[in-house]
């Protein structure tokens, strides 16, 4: 089977719509020249693509964090190194035996740590009375962590019982995006670890945003084009009616507090009178925090309306071509995300395509969904739109997406007890 190939800028080149006769015999029920099953052939179009395709998974460095290191260690860590997670190693002693992708435990990023020991040091100031311990906030984050050992140096591995790390489900490089989509739309992952044997071992990431932006490059294509031009209003996402918001009036303490205690990538921050989205608060711009002592200090009186225009301005990298940028979106300070003061926003009426090249353009997770007076009904993120493409064949409770099902359903396949099945 033939690879995708790349431009020269490191973007996907055009599909060639000869690149899809697979599929597009697969859909005409007259084609009599298909020798194959059609579930075969369906199947092995989808598995033709190889990861390798995706031009940015090695465009960000790698990092490992060990079970046994500390949160402070840890932070730290990818703090100086600007990485927003890293790979968690086993650390018992029976590593040694181990296979390469047994030693790999999960997969943990900078927010989620920073965000528990928050919580964690808003639990001791709620129970003392020692007015105090908020002088030493004056010094910085990493203040905080050396003078409560119980936040500072609790190890990484015993994060594990507050669910906050993510499984390493690691793919290679000559694994297919087939197979991509599957781990993505089956398991709640935010990223898949890229693995290279015999070699360096752990070599990049492949994202949901490099996932997205793949599957946007069959537009024009039938296949894609059944699913993505459908409209938002016409299609069912998780979240859609369980928006997260915040009032502009809450301090940055109680935002940090919502998101802790909803999981969620963002909330919304919205005007008490017209209820308008004015901004957002995302798990990533915890980093702020982190950076700037003053911030810190003042989360307890800073107004969420405040902290969302207290960003410099992100102009974007000098060297941005326009290309792919995927890959480029692990860096805490990233200056291809949009500003808080901007969230990505769409509308019931758009396509399901326009929101995923929005979404992609402006780097991304999520995008709030709104109504014509700009007041938020939803929040559609980068794996609700996975789980459109997503293949039906790994799990019988899975229907599938749009593709998929049109594509079964004009083949005559159809799904039962997990596996693709003609009907004759």
């Amino acid at each position: 089977m033939q690879s995708r190939q790349t431009d020269g800028n490191g973007g996907f080149a055009k599909l060639d719509k000869n690149e899809n006769k697979i599929t597009s015999s697969l859909l005409n029920k007259n084609d009599h020249q298909i020798d194959s099953d059609s579930a075969s052939a369906l199947q092995q179009y989808l598995d033709h693509i190889p990861i390798s395709s995706i031009p940015s998974i090695k465009n960000s460095q790698v990092l490992e964090l060990k079970a046994g290191d500390s949160l402070r260690d840890a932070i730290h860590m990818l703090y100086e190194n600007d990485i927003f997670g890293a790979a968690i190693l086993d650390v018992s002693d029976s590593h040694t035996t181990m296979t390469f992708t047994t030693r790999y435990i999960g997969i943990i990023d900078f927010a989620s740590m920073v965000l528990w020991c928050l919580q964690e040091y808003e639990k001791i100031l709620e129970n003392s009375m020692e007015n105090s311990l908020k002088d030493i906030e004056s010094h910085g984050f990493f203040s905080i962590l050396d003078r409560f050992p119980q936040i500072g140096q609790t190890k990484v591995g015993d994060l594990a019982k507050s669910f906050l790390w993510e499984p390493f489900f690691p793919v290679r490089l000559d694994d297919t995006i087939l197979h991509a989509l599957l781990l993505l739309s089956k398991h709640r992952l935010c990223l898949l670890p890229v693995i290279q044997q015999p070699g360096p071992g752990l070599i990049g990431f492949v994202t949901q945003n490099a996932v997205v932006q793949f599957l946007l490059q069959s537009s024009g294509l039938e296949w894609f084009d059944s699913v993505a031009d459908k409209k938002l209003s016409y299609m069912s996402f998780g979240n859609r009616k369980h928006p997260t918001c915040v009032s502009r009036g809450l301090t940055v303490a109680d935002a940090l507090k919502v998101l802790w205690q909803n999981q969620t990538c963002a909330v919304a921050v919205l005007d008490q009178q017209t209820k308008k989205v004015i901004g957002n608060v995302r798990n990533s711009d915890v980093y702020h925090l982190v950076n700037n002592d003053d911030l810190l200090r003042n989360r307890m009186i800073l107004t969420v309306q405040e902290f969302i225009h207290t960003e410099i301005d992100n102009k974007g990298s000098e060297d941005d071509d326009g290309g792919f940028v995927a890959g480029r979106n692990l860096s805490l300070k990233s200056s291809l995300i949009p500003r808080m003061d901007s969230p990505v926003t769409n509308k019931d009426n758009n396509t399901l395509k326009q929101i995923m090249e929005h979404m992609t353009q402006t780097n991304s997770s999520f995008s709030f969904l709104i109504n014509d007076n700009q007041q938020v009904t939803g929040l559609v993120t980068l794996r609700d739109i996975i789980l459109q493409f997503a293949p039906p064949c790994m799990d019988s409770s899975i229907d599938g997406g749009g593709f998929f099902q049109f594509a079964l359903e004009q083949s005559g396949c159809d799904v039962k007890n997990g596996t693709i099945i003609r009907n004759h």
